[in-house]
């Protein structure tokens, strides 16, 4: 079976669907050599046949608007005694946006996704030895109402894993 490519560029703001800015090919061919933060204007440019004003005109719209935000990340396994970590968690409400929205406000969260399936949220945490797991279940997660259940996956060894250092 396969499923049609789906390309929604929208935000959820107060229950509603609310259109975002039309990301193109040219800008999705941008962001791709952004993959490379170190990749100058001029040098995309090149690579694109487009002027650099174009490209910087384009890539200053897209983080004006909230869809691309340039950032050093860093690959947890690489720093010594920091441990990346995956919360499934289960709510007892049905507004699995506001419980989302309240877990990424948590110290050592750097990504939620509202999922389907046996849990409502996917959380990923980073920890270090001075905030670790105890830290997270006693002090953090109690700042989030209507928390059914967390179920804890130690990651032994993620693949392209880069996240902001948050800690």
């Amino acid at each position: 079976m396969t499923f049609p490519s789906i390309r929604f560029n929208g935000i959820f703001i107060n229950g509603n669907w609310t259109v975002i800015m039309k990301v193109d090919d040219i800008n999705i061919r941008i962001i791709q050599h952004l993959r490379d933060g170190r990749k100058s204007f001029k040098k995309i440019a090149e690579d694109l046949q487009l002027t650099e004003n174009t490209v910087r005109a384009r890539v200053k719209k897209l983080c004006d608007e909230g869809v691309l935000e340039i950032t050093g990340l860093v690959d947890p396994s690489s720093i010594a005694h920091h441990q990346m970590m995956i919360m499934g968690v289960k709510l007892n409400s049905t507004d699995l946006f506001a419980g989302g929205e309240a877990f990424s406000r948590l110290r050592g969260v750097v990504r939620v996704s509202v999922v389907t399936g046996r849990y409502d949220l996917m959380v990923e945490v980073l920890f270090n030895d001075s905030f670790g797991l105890p830290e997270f279940y006693n002090e953090e997660v109690p700042r989030v109402s209507g928390v059914l259940s967390l179920e804890t996956f130690v990651v032994y060894k993620g693949y392209n894993v880069k996240v902001p250092y948050i800690l």
